[in-house]
């Protein structure tokens, strides 16, 4: 099944759209998810409410019948989570999930993300990026 796509002219060019709805299925989230992989260079998955999705990992879709026990819980509050899973292929790794919504707000699918920042110490990092640009102001003088 192809992805839906709606052509509208502008301009006399052609706008394509690219239409998501909670029954998508992985065949209409695949150009989203990578991108999103692509971006990120991170493992990425994604579903819609009514049907499982995909899950990409060093580019390339490794499953297209994909779900995660923090996707699903997303797709119950429709709010982001930030979460280590207990369960499944990313269990013991920091995730990030978040909605995809509708215009009035309705949660129409969740895509998720490994999260590697959560395992970085930010002010450690800062910290030594401060003390990296005095040395380098000091070798200056």
């Amino acid at each position: 099944m192809p992805v839906p796509v709606a052509r509208y002219p502008y301009g006399g060019e052609t706008i394509i759209s690219l239409s998501i709805s909670e029954d998508s299925g992985p065949e209409d989230l695949e150009s989203l998810a990578v991108a999103i992989h692509s971006l990120t260079g991170l493992p990425t998955t994604i579903r819609s409410l009514k049907r499982r999705g995909l899950r990409l990992e060093k580019g390339k879709v490794l499953d297209r019948d994909y779900t995660g026990p923090v996707l699903e819980e997303v797709l119950k509050t429709n709010k982001v989570a930030h979460e280590v899973p207990a369960e499944g292929v990313y269990r013991g790794k920091h995730v990030v999930v978040a909605p995809i919504r509708s215009k009035d707000g309705r949660i129409v699918a969740a895509v998720g993300i490994v999260d590697l920042l959560a395992t970085i110490d930010l002010s450690c990092v800062f910290l030594e990026y401060t003390s990296v640009l005095e040395e380098v102001e000091d070798s200056k003088k």
